[in-house]
């Protein structure tokens, strides 16, 4: 096992911890980063587009011209799709776009951009994040006493005080331990764990 180590709100060394070879020595496969991030984009689109038929459209119950003796085209309607203001063929309509990726999938995927964090030496784990209140300056100062530009910072969801004072944060996001996804951890160039959720979440994924 390797070890990283283990620091106070203000970067300075506390102590050091074990991290799981099978985790942070799992190779980095692209492939399955990239079905991941395309699978959690898929999931939050909302699948709200939607186009009338030309049954749809408002009007056109008249044909405009006789159908035989003027010269021009047969027609039954203005309302067709080949008129302006007429329906549209083949369009959107309000449909679901989730789908589920296998979970040895999605969990290889995680182990993935995991040990490709350590790997690039922007892995942090902090003994314990607790802020005095839930104040965005709060959460700004944090990343600046780390010297931090863009973090997902990942705790256990009872700490609201952490939670909201990131939330208004546009280079940062922080998440609890069982929510990290594949797609927030390659969204921001920083990851930082609290030691409890760090521990939480190598027992979800041994």
């Amino acid at each position: 096992m390797s070890k990283v180590q283990v620091l106070d709100t203000s970067g300075k060394k506390v102590s050091e911890m074990s991290v799981p070879k099978e985790i942070f020595a799992y190779p980095v496969k692209e492939h399955l980063l990239y079905e991941a991030v395309v699978n959690y984009r898929a999931n939050q689109r909302r699948g709200t587009a939607s186009t009338k038929t030309r049954s749809e459209v408002r009007g056109g119950g008249r044909k405009p011209w006789r159908q035989k003796g003027t010269g021009r085209a047969r027609a039954g309607s203005t309302r067709s799709p080949l008129w302006r203001s007429g329906g549209v063929t083949f369009g959107p309509k309000p449909r679901s776009y989730y789908y589920s990726l296998p979970k040895k999938a999605r969990r290889n995927a995680l182990k993935s951009a995991l040990s490709m964090k350590l790997a690039e030496k922007q892995l942090l784990i902090l003994k314990a994040l607790e802020l005095k209140e839930p104040k965005t300056k709060e959460g700004a100062k944090l990343l600046k006493s780390l010297k931090l530009d863009s973090a997902l910072i990942v705790d256990h969801h009872q700490n609201k005080n952490l939670f909201l004072s990131f939330r208004n944060l546009p280079k940062a996001k922080a998440v609890d331990c069982n929510s990290v996804n594949v797609y927030d951890v390659l969204n921001h160039k920083w990851l930082v764990f609290t030691q409890t959720a760090f521990e939480s979440l190598m027992e979800k994924l041994k």
